[in-house]
Formats: structure tokens, C-alpha cells, sequence
């Protein structure tokens, strides 16, 4: 007989949903500082603008994290691992309609797009736009990172199978992030090496297992203490009642990153170890910011993050991040403004307005009807009680 499935463990955390919004605004802000000009063109300001794309490690921390989780508690609790269908077909309605609607938006709509070919239709429509040199359109360049993330979706289901095991294991966290951390330093030894090219394969998913693996190590440390197995790991309940020392470590992580020390601020290449130490600083930002928010008791910050607007917010950041490039772009389009110039205040402000109008049409004219469409097929006509459970994680981390 399956073990019971303990509430604290099925809960969503929508606490977390915040911690999304916190990575999409790091990306805007990012973006702006890019058309803007001032990450290359101010020494203080330009830096920290330059290096918040750690957005994108907290997006890949958190997917790691959501995703991973009902398959380490089915395994912990000696359940039937979520079936693989019904994960990829959820995953398939939250992620693509807004994102193909987006897609079609942007190439049809910019001006800079005009020269859209078949052949990128296809690419953005499959997102195999990151596999070939050059191929990132305008107001959509910043779905690199959806590209990546869809192909740890795909091979989820089997690293599950493969990392798991058929037995809990008090070890297990640790191999899961050692076996990431070791795929990702090879991928940058072959970087290094001139095996592999700086200028492409930096967006392939093993640059970026070390992140992936982080989140889903931790995610078994949190199903391991929920479920009484995981003492070793009362540590990450400890930190997670110091947010605002965890907060302050990821803060001077990314002060680091500002430096030389990660590369240039535009899009020439970073050296491989330039690229390395990105990953590394980046990571412990994302680990840190994300463990006080999910593991260790309730708190006042906690509070806040799960407040009507944080959960709403969360709801909405996916759209803020498909749309607010095109309203970015849209920006100079509308004003005549010339390329690399602009407060960079008042245009991360108007980004996000605009983001923010055009992901809450995104979420409730398509994204949520088609996750109740998900929700609702393919349906099993007999399922047990624990089956129908383990049904209720997967949506829960989906989502």
C-alpha cells in the first residue's frame, strides 16, 4: 500500500510565484539597460544592470525545483512516478499557446521582422531557434532561454527515472547536484577547449545542468524533510529562517558578478572561465534567494510574497516575460528615439506597464483557458486515490 501523501508536501508554495516575479523584472531590467545603452555606457549603473540576467538562473533554479518535486516525493513515499504523458501534455499547454501567440505578434507586427523568413517561422514555432547561429528575432531574441528550458522539460521525465532510483537515499540529493555541477563544468571545459563555441552553445542546456540540478536537489532535500527522512538537510530549514542574511550573501554574489571577473557588459563573448564563474555567482544568487522563501517555517516575508498581489503577479510573469521586449521595442518604434539612448528608469517603467497590460490579456484570454484544457484531458476513467494525489502534485508543480 502507498504511503500517504502529507499535505506540507503536496502544498504549492505559491509564495515562490513572487520569487518569478523577482526574475522577470531582473530581465526587463536587464533589456533596458541593454537598449538603453547603460550597460556599456555607465561604470556603476551599467554593471548591475548588465548582470541581471541572473533572472534566467532563478527561472532555471525554480523550474528544477517545481518540476522535480513530485517525482521525489512519489519516490519517497514508494509511489508510481507521475506518468510522462500527462506531465509533457500540461507542460505543453502552459508553455506554448501564449508563446506561439507571441511568436506571431511579434514577427508580423515589428518592423525590424520584415525579413522573416520561412525558415524562422518554423524555428520560433519549434523553439530550435537557439541550435544555429543568428537566428533570434526581434522581440522574441529573449526565448533563448524558453528553448533551453523545454529541453529539460522533454528529458525530465527520464532523468527522473535515471536519478531516482527504485529506493530513497539519503545521499541523493547530493548526486543529483554533483552529476549536474560535473555536466555543466565539462560543457565549459570543451568551451575552453574550442571544442564547442562560445557564441552558440552557451544557450544549450548543459551550460546550464548546474542550475537545473540545483533546483532539483534541492527539491529532494525538501521532500526528504517533509517527509522525515531528510535530518541532514535541517540546515536549509535553518537558513530559511535568516531570509535577510541569504538575501544578503546573493546580494554580494552578484555585487562579484559586476566585476570584470564575468566578462563583458554587451554581447561580445565571455572567455570559457569568465563563462564558468557567471554560472557559479549566478547560481548561488538564485539558491539564495530561492531557499528562505521555500524551506523553514512560516514567516512575515513569507507573508508578503504570498499576498494577493504577489500570487497575482506570479500568475502574469510569464507573460511579462514573452511580451516586454516587444513593448520595449515598441518604445523606440513609436517615439522615433535612436538605438542606445534613453532614461533607463523611466523606460524600465514603462516596460513593465506595458508588459504588465499585455501578460494580464496573455493569461486570462489564453493562458488559463488552455490550463484548464490541460487540466482537464486526457482523463482516466478508473484511477485510485493515490493516483489521483500524485495527479494533484504534478499540476501543482506545472503550474
Amino acid at each position: 500500500m502507498s504511503a500517504p501523501i502529507p499535505d506540507q508536501v503536496l502544498r504549492r508554495l505559491p509564495a515562490l510565484d513572487a520569487v518569478r516575479v523577482i526574475g522577470a523584472l531582473a530581465v526587463v531590467g536587464h533589456h533596458v539597460g541593454f537598449a538603453t545603452g547603460r550597460n556599456t555606457g555607465d561604470a556603476v549603473t551599467g554593471a548591475w544592470l548588465s548582470r541581471l540576467d541572473v533572472g534566467v538562473a532563478v527561472f532555471f533554479v525554480l523550474s528544477g525545483f517545481l518540476l522535480f518535486r513530485p517525482y521525489a516525493h512519489a519516490q519517497a513515499t514508494y509511489q508510481r512516478l507521475p506518468g510522462a504523458g500527462r506531465y509533457l501534455w500540461r507542460r505543453a499547454t502552459r508553455i506554448l499557446p501564449a508563446y506561439w501567440v507571441a511568436v506571431v505578434v511579434c514577427l508580423l507586427v515589428l518592423p525590424q521582422n520584415r525579413d522573416a523568413t520561412t525558415a524562422d517561422w518554423l524555428r520560433h514555432a519549434t523553439l530550435t531557434q537557439i541550435y544555429q547561429h543568428g537566428q533570434l528575432k526581434h522581440g522574441i531574441s529573449q526565448t533563448w532561454s524558453l528553448a533551453t528550458e523545454v529541453s529539460f522539460y522533454l528529458l525530465l521525465p527520464a532523468l527522473a527515472v535515471l536519478l531516482l532510483g527504485r529506493r530513497p537515499r539519503p545521499d541523493r540529493v547530493s548526486r543529483i547536484a554533483v552529476a549536474a555541477l560535473v555536466v555543466t563544468g565539462m560543457w565549459v571545459a570543451l568551451m575552453g577547449l574550442g571544442v564547442l563555441s562560445l557564441g552558440l552553445h552557451t544557450m544549450w542546456l548543459p551550460s546550464y545542468a548546474g542550475w537545473f540540478g540545483a533546483g532539483m536537489a534541492l527539491a529532494s532535500a525538501h521532500v526528504a524533510l517533509r517527509t522525515g527522512t531528510g535530518e541532514r538537510w535541517r540546515w536549509l530549514d535553518d537558513l530559511g529562517r535568516a531570509p535577510l542574511a541569504c538575501w544578503a550573501i546573493a546580494l554580494g554574489a552578484l555585487a562579484v558578478a559586476t566585476t570584470p571577473v564575468t566578462g563583458p557588459r554587451d554581447l561580445a563573448e565571455p572567455t570559457a572561465a569568465e563563462f564558468g564563474t557567471k554560472l557559479v555567482l549566478y547560481l548561488v544568487v538564485a539558491v539564495l534567494l530561492i531557499v528562505p522563501v521555500a524551506f523553514g517555517p512560516q514567516t512575515r516575508t513569507k507573508s508578503v510574497f504570498d499576498s494577493v498581489l504577489g500570487r497575482w503577479l506570479g500568475r502574469v510573469s510569464y507573460g511579462l516575460f514573452l511580451w516586454h521586449p516587444f513593448v520595449l521595442e515598441g518604445i523606440y518604434v513609436v517615439t522615433d528615439r535612436p538605438e542606445f539612448t534613453g532614461d533607463p528608469l523611466g523606460t524600465f517603467a514603462l516596460t513593465v506597464a506595458g508588459g504588465l497590460v499585455l501578460a494580464s490579456v496573455s493569461y486570462y484570454a489564453v493562458e488559463k483557458p488552455f490550463q484548464r484544457w490541460g487540466a482537464q484531458w486526457p482523463r482516466r476513467k478508473r484511477r485510485s486515490t493515490s493516483e489521483s494525489q500524485s495527479s494533484v502534485a504534478v499540476a501543482t508543480a506545472a503550474n
